[in-house]
């Protein structure tokens, strides 16, 4: 098995990673109005890149060990896990700055974040073996409390939740599991065998499938979300440690640590597609994916050069890449309203 994000790198493979920048290549097919977010892993600080320019913004300090980001459902905050301590930071969006501080204790190491249309945070909290529930502030003090739901698996580290909020899905790395938990009665359902080393996963729009990858066994699972029967089984590239899927719902996608590669997969027939090239390289150290809420592009952070590569879906290609911060990962974007109306 690849050892933990290949800490060793090649001087001439980053250099190669770096090549293309946000500065001196625009994409081809046009760039986009908004703000990607960038958890900074390495130097505890969260980017703020204007998509327009490619350029970074702004850059401010969080808890130690950001990672995941969700962003609020009217789209003006950000949350970030501090996976080094019990907490997750607020920020406003437009103004660039923290405003909040949320203690999850006594939950420690959250990680996997989703920021629900209902106005809750939900995170899984590793050091815990569970879910945290955050909700939103009430009161006259805009008070938040918290709930805990037990995984009482080991290594909680990714989540996923159904569109109508009935259930989520918890990867545990170290138990080999996906549990399922119910939503409405804040308990678990089920652990679902998930292979070797489960992490990334993703619910498809329509609520009908989950797609966990295990990273260990280069595999693709597909669970159906309401008899947790497994569908399907699909070879993937190396080291696939995350999964996204298009916002139409037809396309899944694997980040493939292993291969610095994406791998592409039809979700309706569940069979692979071909793959795009993003280094090339185990030693960019490729981690998080997101999809723009058009589909049209992708980005993939590449923690190895600190680096973001912005994916044109339809050319299949890199487009641009974007400097960040040590360890850019965690990443979070919003597009400028005018925007998403063209």
């Amino acid at each position: 098995m690849i050892g933990k994000y290949l800490r060793a790198s090649s001087a001439i493979v980053l250099l190669a990673a770096c090549s293309l920048s946000g500065q001196n290549i625009a994409a081809e097919t046009g760039t986009m109005s908004g703000t990607l977010l960038v958890g900074n892993k390495g130097e505890d600080s969260l980017s703020f890149i204007d998509l327009a320019t490619g350029e970074e913004i702004a850059r401010r300090d969080t808890g130690h060990l950001p990672h995941e980001i969700a962003i609020s459902p009217d789209g003006k905050l950000a949350a970030i896990v501090s996976y080094g301590g019990e907490s997750i930071d607020i920020f406003d969006i437009a103004a660039m700055e923290k405003i909040e501080t949320v203690s999850l204790s006594p939950a420690r190491r959250p990680h996997g974040i989703l920021w629900l249309d209902d106005g809750r945070i939900m995170a899984t909290t590793e050091g815990s073996d569970s879910v945290t529930i955050v909700s939103p502030p009430s009161g006259e003090a805009q008070q938040r409390q918290t709930r805990m739901i037990p995984t009482g698996q080991k290594g909680s580290h990714m989540i996923a939740v159904a569109p109508d909020k009935s259930r989520a899905f918890v990867t545990n790395m170290q138990s080999g599991t996906v549990s399922v938990l119910d939503l409405k009665q804040m308990t678990k359902i089920k652990d679902l065998p998930a292979g070797a080393v489960p992490e990334g996963l993703a619910v498809t729009p329509d609520g009908e499938t989950v797609w966990v990858a295990d990273r260990s066994g280069d595999m693709l699972r597909v669970f159906d979300t309401q008899s947790l029967e497994e569908l399907a089984t699909i070879k993937t590239g190396s080291f696939p440690i995350r999964v996204a899927i298009s916002p139409d719902g037809g396309t899944a996608v694997t980040s493939n640590l292993g291969d610095g590669a994406l791998g592409l997969f039809d979700v309706a027939t569940r069979k692979s597609t071909g793959e795009i090239m993003v280094s090339g390289s185990a030693e960019a150290r490729q981690v998080t994916i997101l999809f723009a809420p058009d589909g049209k592009m992708l980005y993939v952070a590449e923690t190895g050069p600190d680096m973001i590569a912005e994916i044109d879906m339809a050319a299949a290609k890199v487009s641009r890449r974007f400097k960040v911060g040590a360890d850019g990962d965690g990443l979070g974007i919003i597009i400028d309203s005018d925007a998403a109306k063209e």
